[in-house]
């Protein structure tokens, strides 16, 4: 794809989401893990909201903030599905672009009035010093090369830039975290099959979010990718961790 610089950009192709029951195994295959994403796209964002009892609504408006973004910005918001987040992104008055490697996704939220375009976030189509400001929600740990991905993000964000990374993380407190870990997460596909179109995509959620770094170690690799100034915040007991950095100039 190239990586020539995008304006404002529509998705033009539409397809039909999938269906049928499938989930990505943990080596992240791309093909294997936008075909999960593109089966649960019709129902995605209702499920979302089902079994966070409404908490996305409040991460979203968190991750808005932590951005600290200003009218006429340019901000990336990659790993978007059907840019529900990018759409709370915009309310700051900053142009913002959905970016997703799942079509179907895409294509479910394309009566969003929100800027969408395709691609990979191993190999993003824009060019470099392209943003004020990056973000990406729930995605990075869907990226089969997580450090090739923050690379990314350096590249295409302007100096004195910064990253906001949203994602589940690991509970700070030690009775909580044991119950997060060995029970919700092995009841989410359970209370998914209510709601969502492929349930068993939602035992590779609780798998992923089991084997995904806690907030120290993920700093760590976002410093080793480039990025300055690396904090953290947690989110509702540290279930979600929001991860800020900035690209020196």
């Amino acid at each position: 794809m190239s990586r020539a610089r995008v304006g404002t950009c529509t998705l033009v192709s539409e397809i039909v989401a999938k269906t049928e029951s499938f989930r990505a195994s943990l080596d992240k295959q791309p093909h294997e893990v936008a075909s999960m994403f593109d089966g649960v796209a019709k129902r995605y964002d209702l499920t979302n909201t089902v079994m966070t009892g409404g908490l996305d609504r409040y991460w979203r408006w968190a991750t808005r903030r932590a951005l600290e973004l200003r009218p006429g910005e340019r901000v990336l918001d990659l790993a978007a599905g059907t840019g529900v987040s990018t759409l709370e992104l915009a309310k700051s008055g900053a142009w913002c672009v959905a970016t997703d490697f799942s079509q179907g996704m895409l294509a479910a939220g394309r009566f969003r009035e929100v800027p969408m375009v395709a691609g990979d976030g191993t190999a993003l189509p824009f060019a470099n010093d392209s943003f004020d400001a990056v973000t990406i929600s729930y995605g990075l740990r869907n990226i089969a090369d997580t450090d090739e991905a923050l690379r990314e993000l350096l590249r295409v964000t302007k100096p004195g830039g910064r990253l906001v990374i949203a994602e589940f993380s690991t509970p700070v407190f030690a009775p909580f975290r044991t119950i997060y870990m060995e029970f919700v997460m092995r009841a989410l596909p359970r209370v998914a099959r209510t709601v969502s179109s492929n349930p068993d995509a939602y035992v590779y959620l609780a798998e992923s979010i089991r084997a995904w770094p806690n907030q120290p170690q993920l700093a760590m690799r976002i410093a080793d990718a480039g990025w300055s100034a690396v904090k953290w915040r947690n989110l509702t007991n540290g279930i979600v961790a929001l991860h800020r950095a900035y690209k020196l100039g």
